[in-house]
């Protein structure tokens, strides 16, 4: 039996504020994901060709390239958002809990790294490549 009050008792356990800035979060990333996916469709759509050199002109162009890293950094950002949920109430152990979410913090920032990376190689790197 405890003699503190039921405002005390719950009082330590946290904000029920703290989902809300992840919740945004979520949203803001998807609304930015609709008109950029909609941008590399229709950019991609009405490239002559879908080979090297016409994806390689065509991300030579700044707004392009700009682009193209802003929906990478985009993506890995809605997609690490959505998979935090599911580990978060599908895993119980603190342990594989707090292992997973670390793992999957490194997977999202090293895919965004990767992408970005080819992007910008594809984009300024040279002719031969």
């Amino acid at each position: 039996m405890s003699l503190r009050s039921p405002l005390g008792r719950v009082l330590g356990l946290g904000s029920a504020k703290d989902g809300t800035a992840h919740w945004w979060a979520q949203r803001v990333s998807a609304v930015a994901l609709l008109p950029l996916t909609l941008w590399f469709l229709v950019s991609l759509l009405l490239l002559p060709g879908l080979d090297y050199a016409s994806v390689r002109t065509w991300l030579a162009l700044p707004t392009s390239s700009l682009l193209a890293v802003l929906l990478v950094g985009s993506l890995a950002h809605h997609s690490y958002l959505g998979t935090i949920v599911v580990v978060e109430d599908y895993v119980h152990s603190n342990g594989a809990k707090l292992l997973t979410l670390l793992l999957l913090r490194f997977a999202h920032v090293a895919a965004g790294v990767a992408a970005t990376f080819a992007i910008l190689r594809v984009a300024f790197g040279s002719p031969g490549s």
